[in-house]
């Protein structure tokens, strides 16, 4: 019996190590580091930050789009989150031939801090994938979706419209 209260306690004790871990890296955790990109240098520039899909059908699947970015700065931009204004669309960062996500909706899931850099002169994607069928038969007619990047300096945002059919 000792040994099981033993082991509770071991178990309950790195469970709150855990928690101050994940708090350390969360909103209230490396403020100073992210503060210091902040005021870095960098700044996006988008090819473009809206995308018409005109009309999709629900019955032939999702449907994606990539967005261009690049860090136009002199110092590097960091992306600490990238998320979704509905459970029917995900974003996902495509970064030197490597795939970031993809990240949906809050409260839809977990969305975690990814902390990704774009050096000064580099690019990216974003790319947005968006499921007609999410919303069943009611979701029929337009639609206008947001995915938002944030970062230390502000939040940025995409959009994606369609005209979805059964």
């Amino acid at each position: 019996m000792a040994i099981k209260n033993f082991l509770w306690l071991v178990l309950v004790i790195v469970a709150i190590f855990a928690v101050f871990w994940i708090a350390k890296s969360g909103p209230f955790g490396d403020k100073e580091a992210e503060n210091n990109f902040a005021g870095a240098g960098g700044a996006f520039i988008f090819e473009e930050k809206a995308f018409d899909f005109g009309e999709v059908s629900m019955a032939k699947g999702k449907v994606s789009h990539s967005f261009k970015i690049k860090n136009s700065g002199a110092g590097s931009l960091m992306i600490n989150k990238i998320y979704t204004s509905c459970m029917c669309t995900e974003a996902a960062l495509l970064k030197n031939g490597v795939k970031f996500g993809p990240y949906g909706m809050p409260g839809h899931g977990f969305v975690p801090k990814i902390k990704q850099f774009l050096d000064s002169g580099e690019g990216a994607e974003i790319e947005v994938i968006f499921d007609p069928a999410a919303h069943g038969p009611a979701g029929v007619g337009p639609i206008e979706r947001i995915v938002y990047l944030e970062t230390p300096a502000g939040t940025e945002t995409l959009q994606i419209r369609a005209l979805v059919k059964p």
